[in-house]
């Protein structure tokens, strides 16, 4: 599996999971999308942590600065 997410991309990611979480915590959001959001939180940290991004494939992007040759 080539890296296809970039330092900046996965910073934003965990921002955005920890903003989410933060929400929850804080009774901001509930429900129906407390769940939906706290599952796309847990996928941002998790291909934050391995570097790629399914989705990235089918469009071609890659926001990684380092060329791959796995």
């Amino acid at each position: 599996m080539k890296k296809n997410m970039g330092s900046a991309d996965r910073a934003i990611r965990i921002l955005a999971a920890v903003v989410i979480v933060m929400l929850y915590f804080a009774n901001v959001i509930s429900g129906t999308v407390a769940i939906i959001l706290l599952a796309l939180a847990t996928v941002f940290v998790l291909t934050s942590f391995i570097s790629f991004c399914p989705l990235y494939l089918p469009f071609g992007l890659n926001t990684s600065k380092k060329k791959n040759t796995e």
